[in-house]
């Protein structure tokens, strides 16, 4: 996983990554088991996070669509991505690249 191979670079950049995955509790942390993320992966089963992001059934498939936001101390989002299909994502080093200085 290119994210938990760099997170030591976010957590240098005083940026933290969390991973939101529309699905149960259960699934969720079975999927940071899996991946050995560790960062927090936060389930989301409702949608309603991926909703208010934008992001849910964006590419007509009843799932969440990839997608990196920045979001600064203030709660505002000052960068974003969204993958225009289910393997589209930004390499670490872009979402490096665009992270504010705090």
């Amino acid at each position: 996983m290119d994210l938990q191979n760099r997170y030591r670079d976010f957590l240098t950049r005083r940026a933290e990554i969390i991973a939101v995955a529309v699905q149960e509790q259960a699934n969720a942390k079975k999927m940071a088991s899996i991946t050995g993320a560790a960062f927090p992966i936060l389930a989301d089963p409702d949608h309603t996070i991926a909703t208010a992001y934008g992001v849910f059934n964006l590419l007509g498939d009843g799932a969440a669509a990839p997608a990196v936001f920045i979001i600064n101390p203030s709660g505002q989002i000052v960068w974003q991505y969204i993958g225009q299909n289910s393997s589209d994502r930004p390499a670490p080093q872009t979402i490096l690249d665009h992270l504010p200085d705090f």
